[in-house]
């Protein structure tokens, strides 16, 4: 398991969570909308432009230059390839809503690299001012797993099951588990959709939207029973709503005084 540093609520909100500029603090943050079905050419090239706009990449350099490893006037970020969809097990499927899908888009993320090899996760979501990065997290596992993904079952949903932090590919009536959390969850090789459904029912049904658990206001607790869940800081689990809707609800709602630390798994991804 490695330290995954989520360090940034929008470009400006970054900066001061970063402790480099506090009277950002202050700015107005751009509010969650709901995300697009499907992530279009359009929708690439907009998070695209926010994610290589001179204010982003010069958080970057701040983001990268954090703990010393590179200089901030040394580090000149760069972004590689194409923004790449990012999807979440989507609660309409979990409710057994007809025609829903296993997953919805939650953001779209591009890759950020430094000089020094140092790479980065920009998620980039819209929202009421147009499409903004919401949020930059140090390493690649949504790059990762959408190549690991396509290699597996190509052209299915690739997605992340957050509450247990499992990525899997669907398609085919089939999920495919796609890291070890997956793996604990459906087996080596994988499970029928139907059988995945009726697992989430059962595990998250009733901390759906409208839910009492949903208006206690309750945050984290989606975790099987012996599973290491992602662990929030206290500074992020007052903005932790379930089933929040988009990466920009996390990160937006109320870390300006605070970088987040996630303990991640990165276990080797089997194919």
């Amino acid at each position: 398991m490695t330290l995954r540093v989520s360090a940034a609520a929008a470009v400006l909100a970054a900066t001061a969570l970063l402790g480099l500029a506090p009277q950002a603090v202050a700015a107005p943050v751009p509010q969650p909308v709901p995300q697009p079905e499907a992530a279009t050419a359009e929708h690439r090239a907009a998070a695209g432009r926010a994610a290589g706009a001179p204010d982003t990449l010069a958080t970057l350099s701040r983001f990268f230059a954090r703990e010393g490893k590179v200089s901030l006037t040394a580090a000149q970020p760069r972004i590689e390839g194409e923004a790449v969809p990012v999807n979440h097990l989507s609660p309409d499927f979990v409710a057994g809503r007809p025609g829903a899908s296993v997953a919805r888009l939650e953001f779209l993320a591009s890759q950020a690299v430094s000089s020094d090899g140092q790479r980065a996760a920009l998620w980039t979501a819209r929202t009421e001012n147009g499409w903004q990065v919401v949020n930059i997290a140090t390493g690649d596992d949504e790059f990762r797993y959408a190549r690991l993904g396509a290699a597996k079952l190509p052209g299915g949903t690739v997605f992340r099951e957050p509450q247990i932090d499992a990525w899997y590919v669907a398609g085919g009536g089939r999920v495919l588990p796609l890291d070890e959390d997956g793996v604990r969850a459906v087996g080596g090789g994988g499970t029928t959709l139907g059988a995945y459904r009726a697992r989430v029912a059962e595990a998250y049904g009733d901390k759906l939207p409208g839910s009492a658990y949903a208006e206690r206001g309750a945050a984290g607790g989606y975790a099987e029973a012996g599973t290491d869940a992602d662990a929030v800081s206290a500074a992020a689990e007052g903005a932790q709503v379930p089933w929040a809707a988009g990466a920009a609800v996390l990160v937006l709602g109320g870390l300006a005084a605070a970088a987040v630390r996630r303990s991640r798994r990165r276990v080797g991804a089997r194919a």
